[in-house]
């Protein structure tokens, strides 16, 4: 008996409970991503229009990283519906080129262990990396380029680029010099597409350039006029006073470049997570007037000041561009490959960002979707941890629970998703009635979340299946299917649980 004439008889279309990854689950985004939603949505989600932080803590297959699509989906239903309420969408959820990068920036004993590496993560590198993640997704949209970063859910109207004005100009083309991480052209290439794109000239810095070429050509002059008028020894005698003319017709170009080199060299020094050198950002730094750049903030100090102030002009400018904040969606903490599920290492990663002051930033909204085995390292923190992070403050979930009636009525709606036209399927339909209702609430209460669901039904269905001929269907699982079934599905999960525990 084949599984998909199992199906068709109680009109489902499609097998509903086949994937396990909500990344690739096309039913759910399809389908349930608009209407199946977990008891403490409304919690982790918020109200759009004021942009809030949520710490949602839940076991693997839980659903975590469905919310998260479930989040930026309604967000991107919410700016369709409020385009003057608009808010700019960041995916957090690939720490693997920033760890990589991180680590190759350490270097020495301290990049051997990952232990070490994580040891040194702050604050502050999480907010480049966000930065990051958000100037280069917001330049992508300001030039227009053919695929814009994905981890970037915002459109930019080129009437809103056209009324910034030069000093929120200056403020983009100097958070593009260092956080613009695009690879699809050369740092100078954006960038200089990007000044031409915001209508930014760059004449007057090239002033002290412009002074040291036109001193150095009016002393060349004054000498070989005095040579031509055979005046050669007077010429001879006075080199030294044309050589101290020169270079007092570079000295402003020369300050210029020093000062430039010198902050280029201390923002490269400082952030951690970039690739850019110091060469590139000097001759970018070179664009700007010493009054545009000498009292903006740049990355260039440990700590996080100059990151609050850099988001804030972050901020400043989507206002302009009609984004009213930005919430960042944290997810897949747990696989960056320097990581690899180890409980100790995802708290040395998570923890530098449970800070207080950074979770309540005004405009900004975090949702964390995090492992439930942080919970216990919670437990076993200190006051000064608790006064730190302020967690009572956060929208906590500590534990991202399914109930059996919220799980039964997942395997209904994702039935209802796959129906046939004109059939109403449900879970009930599948099983036979000697499996009572308590029974059932009961059973998939015990396997807690969407994922195990989704692997019992699907095995389930499969051993049924295989159990009777075609000429013979049985089109209703008999309880010793149902309860056999059940003994050997939770046997395997305490067998891989053990094992994952001991790895």
């Amino acid at each position: 008996m084949k599984i998909h004439q199992f199906l068709e008889h109680h009109g489902v279309a499609r097998n509903p409970f086949a994937e396990e990854d909500a990344q690739t689950d096309l039913v759910f985004k399809e389908h349930c991503i608009e209407s199946t939603f977990h008891p403490a949505w409304d919690k982790i989600y918020g109200d759009p229009d004021e942009p809030s932080t949520s710490i949602v803590f839940g076991e693997k297959g839980a659903g975590k990283t469905a919310i998260r699509l479930q989040i930026a989906r309604h967000l991107a239903q919410h700016n369709r519906q409020c385009p003057e309420r608009r808010l700019f969408v960041v995916h957090y959820d690939d720490f693997n080129p920033f760890l990589d990068r991180f680590r190759e920036r350490l270097g020495g004993r301290k990049s051997r262990r990952p232990d070490r590496v994580l040891r040194e993560w702050k604050l502050w590198d999480h907010m480049d990396a966000i930065l990051s993640l958000a100037v280069t997704g917001l330049i992508d949209r300001v030039l227009n380029v053919g695929q814009p970063a994905a981890f970037v859910d915002a459109s930019v109207e080129p009437a809103a680029v056209d009324r910034l004005d030069r000093h929120q100009a200056r403020d983009l083309l100097l958070l593009a010099a260092c956080y613009d991480r695009s690879v699809a052209a050369t740092f100078r290439d954006r960038w200089a597409a990007l000044r031409k794109r915001l209508r930014f000239s760059t004449l007057r810095a090239r002033i002290p350039l412009a002074i040291g070429i036109g001193g150095t050509l009016a002393v060349a002059g004054l000498a070989l006029g005095l040579a031509f008028r055979g005046r050669g020894g007077s010429v001879l005698s006075l080199w030294l006073l044309f050589l101290a003319a020169v270079a007092a017709a570079w000295i402003p170009w020369l300050w210029r470049w020093w000062s430039c080199f010198w902050q280029a060299w201390r923002i490269r020094r400082q952030m951690r997570l970039s690739h850019r050198d110091a060469r590139s950002l000097r001759q970018i730094l070179l664009q700007f007037t010493r009054h545009e750049t000498v009292a903006q903030p740049l990355p260039d100090a440990d700590g996080t000041d100059d990151r609050y102030e850099m988001l804030m002009k972050l901020q400043g400018l989507l206002q302009t561009l009609g984004f009213r904040g930005i919430v960042v969606l944290v997810d897949r903490l747990d696989e960056p490959h320097l990581i690899n599920g180890s409980a100790e290492l995802i708290k040395a990663l998570l923890w530098p960002m449970l800070d207080n002051k950074f979770l309540k930033h005004p405009g900004l909204g975090l949702k964390i979707m995090a492992p439930i085995e942080l919970t216990r390292f919670i437990e076993r923190e200190d006051r000064d941890f608790y006064q730190r992070a302020r967690l009572d403050k956060q929208n906590m979930i500590a534990s991202f629970e399914w109930t059996g009636e919220a799980l039964y009525d997942v395997a209904n709606a994702r039935l209802s998703a796959c129906q046939a036209d004109g059939s109403t399927p449900t879970l009930r339909d599948l099983i036979d009635p000697a499996v009572t209702d308590q029974r059932l609430l009961e059973v998939l209460r015990g396997l807690r979340t969407p994922r195990h669901l989704f692997k019992f039904l699907y095995r389930l269905l499969v051993t049924h299946c295989n159990a009777h001929v075609e000429g013979e269907p049985v089109w209703r699982v008999p309880a010793a299917t149902f309860e056999s079934t059940l003994a050997l599905y939770r046997r395997d999960q305490d067998a891989f649980d053990r094992g994952v525990g001991a790895g």
